[in-house]
Parts: C-alpha cells; structure tokens; sequence
C-alpha cells in the first residue's frame, strides 16, 4: 500500500537536451508497470518463505522477523526519502530506487541462509519506500491530460494488485518449477533492470527545488483540522496493515504447521484472494460515502479475523479462504474510506504530511506486530500464535467501527 501517495502536480519548464527521452504517453505506461513490479517483487516472497524455512531448517519466528524488517525499512525510506524527489526531481530518484531494489534481487537470488533473506527484505523495503512517493507522483503527471483520473486510479490500484499478483506468481513458479526459490528472484531481477533502464529516457516531471537536505529530516506533520478524524480511523488503518501480517507473514507458517499444506501455491492464492478482494472494493466502491465505506471496511476486517480464528479452531480450511476474502473487501473498503474522507479535508500542500501520518501507524503496526508474533511462536506455538493475533486485529477492527459510529454521532 505504499505507493497511495498523493502528489501536487507541477508543470515543469521544458529543457533543450539530446537524450533520447521517451514520449511522455511512453512514459506513463513504462511508469506505471515499474510501479506495479516494485509491488509485485515486494509480494513475492511469501509463497517462497516455507520453502526457504524446509531448506535451511531455521525456526519459525526467523520467518516473522524478515516480515517485519522490511515494514521498519520501508517506513524510514518513506519518512526520510519521501518528499526528496520533489526538490531533485522525479527521475533520479526513480533510478536510484529501482537500482536499489535490483540489489536486493540479486541478493535475493544469491542468499544462501535466512540471514541474507532478512539483507534483502532490509534492502527492498528501502527501495519501495524510497520508489514509492516518487513513482506514484510521476505517474499522476505523466498521465495524459484528459485522463488525470487514470493516474490517480494506478496509484491507489496498484499496491494491492502489485502485492497479490506477485504472491500468485511466486506462488505458480513455487508449484511446478525445478527451482522457485532461484527462478522467481531471476525474472524479478531482469524486470528491475528493465525498469531502472527505462527511467534513464522517462522525462522529468517536476522542476527541482531548493531544500533537498532539509527534507531528510524525518518528521509527521498531521494538519490540525482532521486530527480528530484521523483518531477515529486510526485502529482501522491499524487492522487493515495487520492484516497484511497476517497473510503475507504468519498463514504461510500456519498452513504448513496447523494444516500440514506444504504446497506454496495454496498459501499465495489464500493471499491472491485477500489482496484481488481489496483492489475490487476500493475499484468499485467510489459511489459509497466514505464514512459509511470505513464502517463497512473495518466490520468486514474484523469478521474476516474471527474466520481466522475459526478456521484454527475447528481446522478447517476453507474458513481461511473465507477470512482472506472478508478481510481482503475490508482492508480495500476501510482503507478507500479513510483516504477519501481525509484528503478532501485538507490542502494540497499538507497531502504529504497527511499520507505520511497514516503510512507511520500503518507500517509500525505491520512491523511490530510481526515480530510480536514470531517472538511468541517460540513461547506458545504457531496456533495459539495465530489465534492471538487474529483476536487482537477483530477487536481493534471492532474499536474502528466503533470510533467511526461515535464520530459520525458528534
């Protein structure tokens, strides 16, 4: 979700050069794709985690911590690198980004033990949290000018969709090909570097300005007027980042242990699903008042947890497909109603302070909560884990609906 990030658009001054730059309808589509291979790199891995964990033999909470690295990783690129590309430019730091997350393809491709899996998590959070402002910004302004909306559309679509379609495909390589773990980092790594070639002829978007060092200093800037509409969404930004924990971290390492499932394409269609699920509600559900799409959104998350929590305790696993389609409706829904209701209610200018705000709670959430959970792996077992943690994400779910009642009252 990291690439839903709001961006003012500028008109820059044309420049005489003679690189070869790409017309700007080229742009966008090249843009737009890279956008989406960021994210489908980012949710690759989980399909692969179980595999690496039979072939190297490390104990199940190492599994959580390479999740929640890359939620820490990800949240420092954003609060540190997220408004640098609007004082050097759109180009540079697409480049350096997607240089960076080739990086962490290869080491990827070449780890050998889960000590570098957990380098590259490090390496690819950085990369998409530095990738992600900078590429959504570039798509909004690239898009043709009567098609603005389109931009704006790829920028909320796209994490969702990037983050299940690339758990399928991991998934689909994990199930019939000779060696996944090896081929899937292999396609990802020549997509990046097509990626980072193709931003050396995307032309610039936005003219340079000065202030990029002071831009590094991390700082949320919540404008004053939506503070309190802000509190009322916070445990459904909470939940809906949770559940991404709970899908792309912990119910790999429930289906092989509860379940005894060790084919990996069923653990990245349970994803598959959560993910189209939430890329459908926010797609389709633009007519619905915001608060009311928050009400539904964080009801539908929590009933989407006690599924899983179900699903555990009867041990039966349609229930997890069920929970993973409840929970993807309510992650797209209490997201689209929390972004909604929030930006319209503030000025351009504080849009980046705004998203900031809300990506800072969400990944904290994602990344404590991930190693929250593999340190109780050890101490309580992976069910009693997963019961848990599925517990806590429905009641706070249940304190979002509540919240959003109590505010829609005052």
């Amino acid at each position: 979700m990291t690439a839903v990030q709001d961006a003012q658009i500028t008109n820059p001054l044309p420049r005489r050069s003679s690189w070869p730059y790409a017309p700007k309808s080229a742009g966008f589509a090249g843009i737009s794709a890279a956008m989406v291979a960021v994210l489908v790199a980012a949710g690759a891995p989980t399909p692969l985690l179980p595999i690496y964990q039979a072939r190297w033999g490390f104990p199940a909470w190492q599994l959580t911590l390479a999740f929640g690295v890359y939620a820490f990783s990800l949240l420092v690129a954003i609060l540190v690198i997220g408004s640098l590309s609007d004082h050097v430019g759109r180009r540079p730091l697409m480049i350096a980004a997607l240089a960076l997350d080739l990086v962490a393809m290869l080491v990827f491709l070449f780890s050998a033990s889960i000590g570098w899996l957990i380098v590259a998590r490090i390496v690819q959070g950085v990369a998409t949290g530095a990738a992600s402002s900078a590429l959504s910004a570039a798509v909004v302004e690239l898009a043709p000018e009567h098609r603005k909306k389109l931009g704006a559309m790829m920028t909320s679509l796209a994490p969702l969709a990037g983050l299940g379609i690339g758990a399928l495909f991991s998934g689909l390589l994990a199930q019939f090909a000779s060696d996944a773990a090896f081929e899937v980092w292999l396609v990802l790594t020549i997509v990046m570097a097509l990626g980072t070639l193709f931003t050396l002829v995307t032309p610039e978007t936005a003219t340079r300005k000065p202030g990029a060092l002071a831009s590094l200093r991390p700082r949320v800037a919540l404008p004053v007027q939506v503070r309190g509409l802000y509190l009322s969404a916070l445990p459904g930004i909470i939940s809906a980042f949770m559940m991404m924990t709970l899908f792309m971290g912990l119910a790999p390492v429930v289906l092989v242990t509860v379940f005894a499932v060790h084919n990996p394409l069923v653990g990245a269609l349970a994803a598959f699903v959560s993910f189209a699920a939430g890329t459908a509600a926010s797609a389709f559900t633009s007519a619905v008042r915001p608060r009311r799409l928050r009400a539904l959104g964080t009801a539908s998350l929590a009933f989407g947890s006690l599924l899983f929590v179900a699903a555990l305790g009867t041990h039966a696993l349609p229930l997890i497909w069920a929970s993973a389609l409840f929970c993807g409706l309510g992650v797209g829904a209490s997201f689209a109603g929390t972004t909604r209701g929030l930006v319209p209610e503030v000025q351009p200018h504080e849009r980046a302070g705004l998203f900031t705000a809300i990506y800072t709670a969400g990944y904290l959430a994602m990344g404590v909560s991930a190693v929250v959970a593999g340190a109780l792996v050890g101490v309580v077992g992976v069910a009693a884990m997963a019961t848990g943690f599925s517990t806590v994400m429905a009641a706070v779910a249940l304190v979002g609906v509540a919240a959003t009642r109590i505010r829609a009252k005052s």
